[in-house]
């Protein structure tokens, strides 16, 4: 089957703007609420490591990392080791990503952001609950003059911060013990600061559980309208927001780009359908493949398109994870010599990815030696492709917050008006 070369991005709409009332009113409490901290969860959804990243809240975080003593120029120094204070960013939904990017992932965030602890979880894994328990277990013995270790967890909305709460506590307290918050698919269930749930006995771990918070303005540009398309595929934002067709249209153009040879798509396609660019004709196929046939014996490609994103996000994420190995990242770039060597085949550089926020290209240029290249050869490129999407990432979110344009219309509407109440209250003293 033969790859595709070009992949060209979709046309995507603004963002809109979701930021209801209680999620101000956390961001606002947050300070407050990290003087009673001792760990702070950061839940992030695997799938989008970077853009489930809210950086609306690093500014308490970092202030609350310093107050405990820990070193301004050195994050991985702590200068005054008085009690507990850790960040953990869990990665969830460990399973909706090819196994293969973890480490390097890991390795690339350790050295460019090297005051967070990476882990991956996901729910459906009681090692990863086991694993992520013994580590909070762990903090509280470090810190025996502590009576209590406080956890509160933190992130975007929907990326699993009560469901994974429930797991750890199932997995804390022995015996059987009910549900403790309810869990929904759709974005803003939990508005309000949960009472303290008990994770451990011996050590005694609380935890809070936070409502979701989302970033005020998801940006201008492409980058902004890819952001808020993401999200809302990983059902981050209320539902309703974006139409189908756009988010259609862009997990097909990811799927395509995560696997050039063999998208997962192509389960719902007849046998032998080669790798499709067009939504048209993709949506066109899907839909006589299932029947899905409107009034006027049309095909119905509205249908065909919320058919596909709900496919993706129950079983798509899961097929395109088994079938995605560190071998078949960059099959079609190698052939095998008699020996069974890998040798680079004479072809341009081609796109890969991994995940929804890692996208590079590949060309035989990247490898010191074109003739013979190993499964470690590869990982050592993926950490190092990683490291760059990272490192643009960071110097992207640097610039969006230096610049004072970067609001939406209804905070510059605000802005305006607590300007324009300035102004009048001066105009006032000066009269008087």
């Amino acid at each position: 089957m033969a790859a595709l070369t070009h992949i060209p991005s979709p046309l995507l709409p603004a963002p809109p703007s979701w930021y209801p009332g209680h999620m101000m009113k956390f961001t606002r409490m947050l300070p407050s609420l990290l003087t009673r901290t001792d760990v702070v969860i950061e839940i992030r959804d695997s799938r989008l490591p970077l853009t489930s990243i809210n950086k609306s809240l690093e500014a308490a975080l970092r202030k609350w990392r310093l107050e405990r003593g820990w070193d301004a120029n050195d994050p991985t120094r702590r200068i005054i080791n008085a009690g507990p204070c850790e960040r953990l960013v869990v990665l969830n939904k460990r399973d909706l990503v090819p196994e293969w990017g973890m480490e390097p992932f890991r390795l690339a965030m350790t050295k460019k952001c090297p005051d967070q602890q990476v882990i991956f979880a996901s729910w459906h894994r009681p090692r990863d609950i086991r694993d992520l328990n013994k580590t909070l277990v762990d903090i509280a013995r470090r810190y025996p003059h502590t009576p209590e270790l406080n956890v509160l967890v933190i992130g975007m909305p929907n990326v699993g911060k009560s469901t994974l709460l429930n797991a750890l506590r199932s997995m804390g307290i022995k015996g059987k013990t009910p549900k403790a918050f309810k869990t929904s698919a759709q974005p803003g269930l939990t508005q309000a600061i949960s009472t303290r749930l008990k994770l451990s006995l011996d050590p005694l771990v609380y935890a809070f559980d936070t409502p979701g918070v989302m970033l005020p303005f998801l940006g201008q540009g492409a980058s902004g309208a890819e952001r808020g398309v993401k999200l809302a595929l990983i059902a981050g934002i209320k539902e309703g927001l974006y139409d189908m067709d756009t988010l259609a249209s862009y997990l097909l153009y990811r799927l395509n780009v995560l696997s050039p040879i063999s998208p997962a798509y192509l389960a719902l396609l007849p046998e032998g359908t080669q790798p499709i660019i067009d939504l048209d004709v993709f949506l066109t196929k899907i839909a006589q493949r299932m029947g899905m046939i409107k009034r006027g014996a049309e095909l119905d490609l509205s249908r065909a398109a919320a058919y596909f994103v709900r496919w993706w996000r129950e079983e798509g994420g899961l097929l395109q994870t088994a079938s995605s190995t560190l071998q078949t990242l960059s099959h079609h770039m190698f052939v095998s010599n008699e020996k069974g060597a890998n040798t680079i085949e004479e072809v341009s550089s081609v796109t890969h990815g991994w995940g929804f926020d890692f996208e590079w290209q590949i060309s035989p240029n990247d490898f010191h030696d074109a003739h013979k290249v190993v499964e470690s050869d590869v990982a050592s490129l993926v950490q190092l492709k990683m490291e760059e999407c990272i490192e643009n990432h960071l110097v992207q979110s640097e610039r969006e917050d230096r610049d004072e344009t970067n609001i939406s219309a209804t905070q510059r509407k605000k802005q305006l008006t607590i300007e324009e109440k300035a102004r009048r209250r001066a105009k006032y003293a000066t009269n008087r």
